[in-house]
């Protein structure tokens, strides 16, 4: 697994904190210094954190669960699509729908509400409607799609939660808890760390920030997918190979019985006849 090191969390800007008028008090721990009224945040605690959280990734995308992420900063929307949706994982990079999780049964309708426009278009149904019919539900699936088309395949509620600013994802963070779910964020020093399960003391705010960690984090994943990929792959070869030798087995059984035939034979044949005993003559 890729490690990332203090030059690379340095370069990207990850140390910058906000101003110290600005800062949180629970974030203390998490800060190294100040310096022109700009808190300074610790890059040893920073990578400690990212590499926990890459092998707890790790684990989880081995055992097949997934992970959501939430990024609908408007400077960070890019980067979260295109390094999530390369290793497969559902993601929100538009305003974060109430109710998502705690309400999870509705988003999934009106998902499947997308995918019944999407059959009903593709077999000429609306064919016959009006244009201004079709401009409607024209409408309607673009905004399914906006809000919801990263999270179409998310057919059960996720195993956590990666979140880039908790203090602008604050519901997303709540829902989570309600839930019981474990969150993954990158914590900056104006938001509260006290209920986030692995928390990434570092700039939520740089492009450059928040790529080198997205890019540590979905390395892990991929890495996990791909030993999840190889341990299918030999359970597959193992159910082929048994059945193939339980064939060989079943073809060499009766092979075994014919060669002990002619001994079986053999043994009848050497077995004395047996005679039936005369009776005794009666006596005149």
């Amino acid at each position: 697994m890729s490690r990332t090191n203090f030059e690379q969390l340095l370069e990207a800007g990850c140390h910058f904190g906000h101003l110290r008028r600005k800062w949180n008090p629970a974030m203390a721990p998490y800060i190294f210094m100040e310096r022109n009224g700009i808190h300074i945040i610790d890059l040893h605690q920073t990578v400690s954190a990212i590499d926990q959280a890459a092998e707890v990734l790790k684990k989880m995308a081995r055992d097949g669960k997934k992970i959501l992420f939430v990024g609908t900063k408007k400077q960070l929307k890019d980067i979260v699509a295109e390094k999530v949706s390369a290793v497969g994982m559902p993601y929100v990079i538009e305003r974060w729908p109430g109710g998502m999780l705690t309400n999870f049964p509705t988003i999934r309708k009106a998902v499947k509400k997308m995918a019944t426009i999407d059959k009903l278009t593709n077999d000429g149904t609306y064919s016959n409607l009006s244009k201004r019919e079709i401009l409607q539900i024209t409408r309607q699936r673009a905004k399914l799609e906006k809000n919801l088309g990263s999270i179409a395949d998310l057919s059960r509620l996720p195993a956590a939660l990666f979140v880039i600013d908790v203090l602008k994802e604050n519901i997303a963070v709540r829902e989570a808890m309600r839930l019981g779910i474990p969150v993954f964020a990158i914590v900056d020093t104006n938001s509260d760390p006290s209920n986030i399960d692995y928390v990434i003391p570092a700039n939520d705010d740089a492009t450059k920030s928040v790529d080198v960690i997205l890019t540590a984090c979905c390395s892990a994943i991929a890495e996990g997918l791909e030993e999840r990929k190889a341990e299918r792959g030999d359970e597959s070869e193992e159910k082929q190979e048994k059945p193939r030798r339980e064939r060989v087995r079943k073809v060499a059984k009766p092979a075994e019985t014919l060669e002990d035939a002619p001994a079986a034979e053999e043994s009848e044949e050497a077995k004395p006849k047996r005679t039936r005993k005369a009776a005794p003559a009666q006596e005149a």
